[in-house]
């Protein structure tokens, strides 16, 4: 359908004049005021047409040509590719789309059922047989697990807590599956408020602790859903938290290939690239497991480990292919970035749980 475009020469939008149909300035094309459904409809689809253009002549480098997309970016050859920013949304709002609505698929796992003695005989033998912890600190992790498993630790040996009171915390955590366990055995904040000026400033609890047990009467006294609440918060927050975990994705990266002596927007392109071939690719998988039959187990197992392989395989060629390093020196710096970023993710994950929960109330 022909566009019908004004005879006058300035641009309605600055007031630029116009050499062209389209202003220099501010890039608006200079259309008829007046336009018909048909011509409002065919500028639409026109703009649709041009994303849906660029997306799909975008797909082929990001999936097989690894560090490609980034090297035309800083090249300047940009128009005929969707912008990594705007690519990175429309992935990223596709894969969590899929992900949270993947029965069972919360990142987070609730158990508040209490152990089997074949289950509890389990665990305490895992932690006895650990090379890793301290002998204290496994003597204090079995009388926790014991403790919170209905136990009493008399002489050093765990004896089945019988008593009334332990039978209605068992009862009330049945009932209410979703409390949080202040750090005291006061039953409100004001008791726990009250003993502790009792105490001498130096026996005191820290700000961190009175605050957590200040959020936890105050969650219990609601009768709060904390898994409900948990699984809200994440599918509401997570994919925001990825969002500015890619700037700190891209110091790190600049960190460790600061001999390259590239400029920060230069990391901060090539992770957005790289977080979207990761989401996309994921989405993929998450379509095939979709399809493949739930008895088929062993088939998805398979393809969960050719997936982290393939992503590994492309992690390592895109850094080759942007920061131009040896094999070995690559591998090295592939591990070193990839343990840094997994510690602030993990770091940044707390601190979205510890905000999901204690902002509930």
């Amino acid at each position: 359908m022909k566009k019908h475009y004004r005879h006058e020469n300035d641009c309605l939008n600055c007031g630029t004049v116009l050499e062209g149909k389209y202003c220099h300035n501010c890039g608006q094309e200079n259309l008829e005021l007046k336009e018909s459904f048909g011509h409002m409809m065919n500028h639409a689809i026109s703009d649709y047409f041009h994303f849906d253009h660029q997306f799909f002549h975008t797909l082929k480098p990001l999936f097989f040509k690894p560090g490609y997309l980034t090297n035309e970016y800083m090249a300047g050859r940009r128009v005929q590719y969707l912008h990594p920013v705007k690519m990175y949304i429309f992935i990223s709002l596709v894969y969590f789309l899929l992900f949270f609505q993947q029965k069972g698929n919360s990142p987070v796992k609730f158990n508040y059922r209490q152990l089997t003695p074949i289950e509890l005989a389990k665990s305490v033998k895992a932690i006895e047989q650990s090379q890793y912890i301290p002998p204290q600190a496994k003597k204090e992790a079995i009388n926790d697990l014991y403790k919170d498993n209905g136990y009493i630790i008399v002489k050093n040996h765990p004896i089945k807590d019988t008593s009334k009171k332990e039978k209605e915390r068992v009862r009330e955590e049945t009932a209410n599956p979703h409390i949080i366990n202040p750090s005291t055995t006061d039953t409100s904040y004001a008791q726990y408020t009250a003993n502790q000026n009792k105490l001498p400033e130096a026996k005191r609890d820290g700000w961190l602790e009175n605050y957590y047990n200040k959020k936890a009467f105050a969650i219990n006294k609601q009768k709060i859903n904390i898994r409900e609440v948990v699984e809200e918060g994440i599918q509401h927050n997570f994919p925001k938290m990825m969002f500015v975990l890619l700037p700190l994705f891209a110091l790190i990266l600049s960190i460790t290939f600061y001999k390259n002596k590239k400029f920060y927007v230069e990391h901060l392109i090539y992770a957005f690239h790289l977080h979207c071939f990761i989401f996309l690719f994921l989405t993929v998988l998450m379509i095939l497991k979709f399809v493949i039959p739930s008895s088929w187990e062993t088939l998805v197992g398979w393809l969960e480990f050719a997936a982290s392989i393939a992503i590994m395989l492309y992690i390592y060629k895109s850094l080759r292919a942007v920061y131009h390093r040896g094999r070995f020196r690559t591998i090295t710096k592939m591990i070193g970035m990839s343990i840094t970023y997994s510690v602030a993710f993990f770091v940044c994950f707390v601190i979205l749980l510890a905000v999901t929960v204690f902002t509930a109330v």
